[in-house]
Parts: structure tokens; C-alpha cells; sequence
């Protein structure tokens, strides 16, 4: 039997796995609008974990942040990763418990909108119509990075046509959730999460070994100019769009310096999960929040080890085939140029099914969030209040599909790098939900109307820098997210010093949601 055949075997047993959970799901799912947007609440400890990280990590775990380091070197790649651990462990350790006894209390919200509205006691939904289109937005964003991992894993596997590769995907993902909702999502994302950790670390392991172990790793390395380094950024050598080659190896400049800002620009990709959807759900959708403490130790684990692997493997990638990847784009298959060089077909084909994992866990997610967004956010809340159950979910799917296929358009360009889609969207999350979530949360002056401007500025602005600002160069060339967040935590506490203060009643609700988080942390101790 082909190679190719082999692999295509394994991950087609995958993927009949997904289905199939997705199938077993469904008639609870379909149940009701909240049984299938946030699965009725009943999320343990280990699903509530596992299927927020891996939904979180998506394709860019295995594909984008390898890539970064087999074609930048250490600095940015391990910056990267530590913001982004030290992101999930503040972001559970102090959004978690609170948000899940706030939506409760708050009218017992199932989507971020909701919350939002409903914690501001609006009657007009002006905050809730705004989140729902920022989360329109930059969700298809979101779907159309997983869809370009999708067709660069099976067109680089199997020698097809990239497109063809992507939309094949595309329509799987789509089906599939169309089916299951939240709940298969969850359940799938935890076994899902469980193929990616397993497939890093395999190739962590078996990629030392190939190079000689780690010693002949760093010696390798050690002779590319600041490859290694954690305050140097590595300057490849192009011709032509591609890094140039001489004698089979890739040629690099001198390594260039990083300031204290660059390196807290790169760490400020932690700031992004406060505002994370797709992880916040979890937080909602736990049945017991006394088991948020056990959820956390096992989401910062999960994190940390997979975090490390992905950096690793794009390092060891540049010692093993130094001069195979010439371009950003390309340097996104080194796990894949590992997986099939290194093992047998049928082990490759298990491997690559962690990205097919990381891509399916994320997708399903954005997508759901997304329709949901609209059918329950817009459709229901804005312009058929009386719409039933049936209808909600109707359109939710319609939607769904809307969305998938402007995400499938966006990504039918080859030549696009997964780390830089996802970042974009990511520091959009960040910036527009993530300082109104975290004021929402904590701070009781927080009115309305700064809520709303602080949404609406911090998104904005994450237009206005990447595309406007952040091309100027110099102190200016920052992540984003880093200025947007501050500005949107700015505009939140200006406008709510200078608009009324919230009602008695909204000062109520709010000491209410603090006190139960509070029981529920001292039962969870």
C-alpha cells in the first residue's frame, strides 16, 4: 500500500471519529437553543479544560507557531508562548469563577453578547448588536486561518491542489457542526486536545533523536547569528521572495536587537484571552464551578507543555532540514515535513491528525459562536423577539454557512501565513471584548456607555494601528493589541467617570455575582 494511502486511511478513521461524536451529540444538541449554543451548562472539569485550549490553539499550534521559530528563531516564538501562558493562567485564575456566577446571575446569559447586555440592563441592545458584529468579523477572520491549515496540511500530504484541499475541509467542518453543536464540539475538543499534546510531543521526542539530541541541536544552531537568542531577531537573506541558498545552506544576516518594547509587545498576546469567546464559553458552560479550580491546573498544563514542544520543534526543524522551507508560508509544514520524513506512513498519518485535530477543535468552535451571534444576538434579540427555538437555530445554521464560505473565500490565497491571520484576529478579540469583560467584571462603575465606547474604540483601533501606525516602522512597529487594549481601558474608565453611575439595581447584581464567585472559590480550596 501507497504511502499516501496509508496516511489518507488513518486520518479518514479520524475524522469517521469526529463525525460520530458529533452524531451521538445531536438530538440533545438540537433539544434547544441553549443545549445547542452552550450545551446546557454541563461541561466537567477535564472537557471544560481540554476543549478550551484546544479550541484556543487551533492549526496555529502545530503549523503557524512552529513556524515562526524554524523561520525566525527563538526570540519571537518563545515571547510569544510565554505571553500566551502566563495569559491562560490569569485568565482562569481570575476571569473564570467570576464570569460563571455573573451569566448565571445576569439572566443566565449563553452567549458573550447576552452577558454584555444583560449585565448593563440595556433596552435599546446597542452593546449586544456591536459585540455580535465585532464577533462576525473577526471570527470569519478566525475561519479562514483553520481552512488555510486544512489545505496546506492535505495539499502538502497528498500532492493535491491547495483550494481544492481547503474547501474539501471547509465542508466538512461546516457539516459537522451543523450537526452536533456545543456539546459535540466540547466532547470532540477534549479528545482532540488529547491528539494534539500527544502528536507534539511525539515529534518533539522523535525530531531530538533525528538531530542528534539536543547538544548537536544548539551546535547546528549556534552557528546561524542569533537564532538562539532571546533578545535578537534573525534576519534571513532574500532573493526573489524566498531565503537565499549557497552551497545548500540558507544564508541570514547580522541579527538585529530587541528592545524591552518589542519584547513586551510580543508578550502582550496574553492580554488577547480576556477576550476569547471561544474560551470564555467554557468558563460559562462548566456545570459545577467548584471544579474551575481542577480546570485550570489542568488547562495551564495542558498549555505549557504543548506550548514548549511547538517552539522546540520549529528550532530542531531548522537544524534537521535547514534550507527545505524558503519562505514564511512555507515554514508553517515543518511538523509536517517532520512527521512524514521521520516515521512510517500509518504513525505520520496519526500525527497528522493533531493538526486535523487543532484545525476541526477550532473551526467548529468559531463557527457555532459566530452563527450564534447572529441568530440569537441579532435575529432574536434585534428584530424577532417572538421567534422560536426552531427558528433561532435555523438561522444560526444558515448563517453558519454564510460565514464559512466568506472564510473559505478569504482563504484561497496559498501564499497566506496562519501566524499572521491569527494574530490579527486575535488582538481584535483582545482589544474589543477583553477590557470591557475584565471591567464588567471587576469594577462596579463601569457604566454603559463606557462600556460601549471602550468596545467600539478598542476595535477600531486595532484597524487603525496594524494598518495605519504600525507600517511606519520604529517604536511604532507594536503588536496591535498592545495599544488598542490600552486604549480601550482608557476610554472605559473616561466615559464611565463622566457618564451616570449604574442603577441600584446593576450595583446589586454585581456584589451578588461577586459573592457567589467568592462561595464557590472557598468550596473549590
Amino acid at each position: 500500500m501507497q504511502a499516501s494511502s496509508q496516511l489518507l486511511i488513518v486520518m479518514g478513521a479520524y475524522m469517521s471519529m469526529v463525525v460520530a461524536i458529533g452524531l451521538f451529540y445531536a438530538r440533545r444538541a438540537n433539544a434547544s437553543s441553549g443545549n445547542y449554543f452552550l450545551g446546557g451548562r454541563s461541561l466537567g472539569p477535564w472537557v471544560t479544560a481540554m476543549s478550551a485550549e484546544a479550541s484556543d490553539m487551533s492549526g496555529w499550534l502545530l503549523m503557524g507557531l512552529p513556524g515562526v521559530a524554524y523561520w525566525s528563531g527563538a526570540a519571537e516564538a518563545f515571547w510569544t508562548a510565554l505571553g500566551l501562558w502566563l495569559g491562560t493562567w490569569v485568565n482562569w485564575r481570575l476571569v473564570s469563577s467570576r464570569l460563571r456566577a455573573y451569566s448565571q446571575v445576569s439572566g443566565d446569559a449563553i452567549t458573550i453578547p447576552d452577558f454584555f447586555s444583560n449585565r448593563f440592563h440595556e433596552r435599546k441592545k446597542a452593546l449586544m448588536a456591536v459585540s455580535a458584529l465585532f464577533i462576525l468579523v473577526f471570527f470569519t477572520v478566525y475561519a479562514s486561518s483553520c481552512f488555510v491549515a486544512v489545505g496546506k496540511l492535505f495539499s502538502s500530504i497528498f500532492a493535491v491542489d491547495y483550494r481544492l484541499c481547503m474547501l474539501a475541509g471547509a465542508v466538512f467542518v461546516v457539516l459537522y457542526t451543523l450537526v452536533g453543536g456545543f456539546l459535540a464540539e466540547s466532547a470532540s475538543d477534549f479528545m482532540q486536545a488529547l491528539v494534539m499534546i500527544t502528536a507534539l510531543v511525539a515529534m518533539l521526542a522523535i525530531g531530538t533523536l533525528a538531530a542528534g539530541g539536543p547538544a548537536q541541536v544548539v551546535a547546528n544552531l549556534g552557528n546561524i547569528p542569533g537564532f538562539l537568542e532571546l533578545l535578537a531577531a534573525v534576519t534571513p537573506r532574500l532573493a526573489d521572495g524566498a531565503q537565499a541558498v549557497a552551497a545548500g545552506r540558507p544564508l541570514f544576516g547580522a541579527a538585529s536587537g530587541y528592545s524591552f518594547l518589542a519584547v513586551l509587545s510580543i508578550l502582550s498576546w496574553g492580554l488577547g484571552y480576556f477576550g476569547m469567546p471561544q474560551v470564555l464559553l467554557r468558563f460559562m458552560a462548566i456545570r459545577d464551578p467548584k471544579r474551575l479550580v481542577a480546570s485550570r491546573r489542568i488547562a495551564v498544563s495542558w498549555c505549557f507543555v504543548s506550548l514548549a514542544a511547538a517552539v522546540a520543534i520549529g528550532l530542531i526543524g531548522r537544524a534537521l532540514y535547514p534550507a527545505e522551507l524558503l519562505t514564511p508560508a512555507a515554514a508553517e509544514s515543518i511538523f509536517i515535513l517532520i512527521a512524514t520524513r521521520l516515521l512510517p506512513p500509518l504513525l505520520a498519518g496519526i500525527a497528522m491528525a493533531g493538526i486535523l485535530a487543532a484545525t476541526i477543535s477550532s473551526s467548529d468552535s468559531y463557527l457555532l459562536i459566530a452563527s450564534s451571534a447572529v441568530a440569537k444576538n441579532i435575529y432574536q434579540r434585534l428584530f424577532c423577539r417572538e421567534a422560536s427555538d426552531r427558528q433561532v437555530m435555523r438561522v444560526s445554521r444558515l448563517t453558519l454557512v454564510a460565514i464559512a464560505s466568506l472564510g473559505a473565500a478569504i482563504a484561497l490565497d496559498s501564499a497566506s501565513v496562519i501566524f499572521q491571520v491569527v494574530s490579527f484576529a486575535w488582538a481584535g478579540f483582545g482589544a474589543t471584548f477583553g477590557p470591557v469583560m475584565l471591567f464588567s467584571l471587576f469594577w462596579k462603575r463601569t457604566s454603559h456607555a463606557g462600556a460601549l465606547a471602550g468596545m467600539v474604540s478598542g476595535g477600531i483601533m486595532v484597524f487603525i494601528w496594524k494598518l495605519l501606525i504600525r507600517p511606519l516602522g520604529g517604536m511604532l512597529d507594536l503588536y496591535e493589541l498592545l495599544p488598542a487594549f490600552a486604549l480601550s481601558c482608557l476610554v472605559i474608565v473616561a466615559v464611565s467617570k463622566l457618564t451616570p453611575a449604574p442603577s441600584d439595581a446593576i450595583l446589586q447584581e454585581f456584589d451578588l455575582a461577586r459573592s457567589a464567585s467568592a462561595r464557590s472559590r472557598r468550596k473549590s480550596a
